[in-house]
């Protein structure tokens, strides 16, 4: 008949085909893509018992929009399901049994057990999971093929990618490649998608959205085409990796040839001036030479001189970063393990310097000299810390001086106005008073008390 509203057609959505998920479409959505597994997702709901049709729980009531993270557990199976066949507007109902919402267990008060439940979805909006630390937006995933198993790449792991990357819709780098993950400058490939990748399974597949910041940054990357200050897209594939061998993996005369390895890799990028990665290399070797425990006397003070070696390439290379608290730092803990060390004096006077603390940094210095008197470098920053105390007094003089001469002129200024003022009423001047009464009413108070102005006795 003409006036028959069509009956929404009855769709299985589960693997087996058991009936447990049911979605009727009762508003279709946009035409496009849906949300993926991994995505942030935004809707309301409304939840009633199948039974009875009593409602157990609504976001409508409050207004605000129910998020969660798609495919991760977070909501029962049957909306993980539903909600991942969604487009963006669509309105669905999904009937979910209890296998797919509470089980046996319910959600007392309101959900029973073993009960199948209808929920009333409209989907509003989605967006990529965010990867950054800070959550600022500045690495998002969206995942095209789930990866198997569970575990991930560590630091250090090889791993074996496809990457196609993308600025402004051109692509600029498609290429498998493998490297240890937290090397990826040597290949070019940004922190950002290493970070991702550092979130992937074995064959997984996504796309990575990096802002400028976890891209190549203000610079770009003119060897392979990006542009200063450019947003990345890239579409990646995790084919294979090796993951390193995590520190509790290994007892403590391993963790002490390993922490060389680091030292020596940490030293290869130094001398590339390829600092931050060297920063990579020796914070791994402090990681690694935590603890002494298990080793005989020998291997102790090996695992001792590596350490402080740690240190002490550490605040070197803070130092080329232009990170001076950090280089100070890690300085004054190698004369915490080391308190006749030249080179960790010298290091930290040299931050102390930067940071324009050049009396402190001299104190440093002279340590530096007290161990070594033939220590020219030494002798050249006391020079430079006398000149940048001397130059620090000379500006200190001349903000003060200003500021002490300025409030001396305003003073006599002041002196100047109140001494012609009393001249003026000696004088006879009605001056400020407005009548004769007013200011005899002036002459007849006890002026007595009245001192020196400009050094004369006025009364």
């Amino acid at each position: 008949m003409g006036g028959d509203v069509p009956v929404p057609e009855v769709m299985d959505l589960t693997h087996d085909k058991d009936g447990g998920v049911l979605k009727e479409i009762l508003k279709l959505g946009e035409v496009g893509d849906g949300p993926l597994r991994g995505d942030r997702v935004s809707v309301h709901y409304v939840g009633t018992l199948a039974e009875d049709g009593s409602e157990v729980d609504s976001s409508r009531e409050t207004g605000q929009q129910f998020e969660f993270t798609l495919g991760k557990g977070e909501v029962i199976k049957g909306w993980d399901l539903g909600v991942a066949t969604m487009k963006k507007g669509e309105i669905a109902r999904l009937t979910c049994k209890s296998d797919y919402a509470y089980g046996e267990l319910g959600h007392p008060p309101k959900i029973p057990s073993d009960a199948t439940l209808i929920f009333e979805i409209e989907l509003y909006d989605w967006h990529g999971e965010d990867l950054s630390s800070k959550k600022d937006g500045g690495i998002i995933r969206r995942i095209l093929v789930s990866g198997e198993g569970y575990l991930t790449p560590n630091d250090g792991a090889i791993v074996d990618v496809c990457v196609n990357g993308r600025v402004n819709g051109t692509v600029f780098d498609n290429r498998e490649v493998k490297f240890p993950l937290g090397e990826g400058t040597e290949h070019n490939i940004p922190e950002g998608l290493e970070r991702a990748l550092e979130r992937f399974k074995k064959g997984e597949k996504s796309t990575i959205k990096l802002s400028p910041k976890y891209a190549f940054g203000s610079a770009g990357n003119r060897f392979i085409g990006v542009p200063p200050g450019a947003y990345l897209e890239y579409e990646v594939e995790l084919r294979n990796f090796d993951k390193a061998r995590e520190s509790w993996e290994m007892d403590q005369e391993e963790k002490v040839e390993q922490a060389k390895v680091c030292k020596d890799r940490g030293t290869a990028f130094f001398k590339q001036e390829k600092y931050r990665l060297a920063v990579k290399q020796y914070k791994k070797v402090l990681d690694f030479l935590q603890y002494d425990n298990g080793l005989d006397e020998e291997k102790k003070i090996e695992s001792h001189s590596i350490l402080l070696a740690g240190y002490l390439n550490l605040a070197m290379s803070y130092l080329k970063l232009c990170d001076n608290p950090r280089a100070r730092d890690h300085a004054a803990k190698a004369l915490e393990m080391d308190n006749f060390n030249v080179k960790a004096y010298f290091r930290r006077g040299l931050a102390l310097l930067n940071m324009g603390e050049a009396e402190m940094a001299q104190m440093d210095f002279q340590a530096c000299l007290d161990l070594d008197q033939n220590n020219k470098a030494a002798l050249q920053q006391m020079k430079n810390c006398s000149a940048r105390i001397k130059a620090d007094k000379v500006k200190e003089k001349q903000l003060y001086g200003g500021m002490f001469d300025k409030f001396a002129r305003q003073d006599k200024a002041r002196e100047e106005a109140e001494a012609n003022r009393w001249k003026d009423v000696m004088a006879g001047n009605l001056g400020e008073w407005g009548n004769a009464e007013e200011k005899k009413d002036c002459d007849k108070r006890d002026l007595t008390q009245l001192v020196n102005i400009d050094g004369v006795q006025m009364l």
